[in-house]
């Protein structure tokens, strides 16, 4: 599954009305307990594309109404039925607070156990998250925190693996041992 870390919150079923809004069918687990929704993740050609909710309205347990900002006409939305919508945490009636400060002094390593360094930091950019990692010969690296690019991460021995793409450390360290 393409969002193993995200939870499903259901699938849009249909239009309703004619101003843009969608009705999502709920996931069992968020028929009796929805949490609020600032924004989700729907499911386009395989991809997580995030959208800000606007409104949202449930007339029963079993399905919500959405409408997303920007998204104000039935001709913007059509393409989305049938979509499933993700949220990225399941702390119910919470909004999302992803404890991403608790990284700090994890060691980053890529897949052949070649070890790139620590984390120094975390900076959250809207729709990117990087590390800051300090690396053992004393230079600076920025990594992007991507699921796509986490192999596994060990909290015991806090170590985060991960699948760089070729050519990252050259960009950001030319300096290599």
């Amino acid at each position: 599954m393409a969002f193993s870390n995200k939870i499903l919150l259901g699938r849009i079923i249909k239009s309703y009305g004619f101003d843009g809004t969608v009705t999502v069918k709920l996931e069992k687990s968020f028929q009796d307990r929805l949490p609020e929704l600032t924004t989700v993740f729907i499911e386009i050609e395989g991809k997580a594309v995030p959208f800000i909710v606007s409104s949202s309205e449930k007339p029963d347990n079993t399905v919500v109404r959405l409408l997303f900002e920007g998204y104000d006409s039935l001709e913007k939305i059509r393409e989305f039925t049938g979509c499933r919508i993700f949220l990225l945490s399941s702390r119910s009636g919470e909004k999302e607070n992803n404890d991403f400060g608790g990284l700090v002094g994890y060691k980053i390593t890529d897949k052949g156990n070649d070890p790139l360094g620590s984390v120094q930091e975390i900076i959250e950019n809207p729709g990117q998250i990087l590390l800051g990692v300090q690396s053992a010969a004393g230079s600076y690296v920025f990594v992007p925190f991507h699921e796509d690019l986490i192999v596994r991460i060990d909290k015991r021995k806090k170590i985060i693996i991960m699948d760089l793409p070729d050519g990252l450390r050259d960009l950001n360290d030319p300096v290599r041992e």
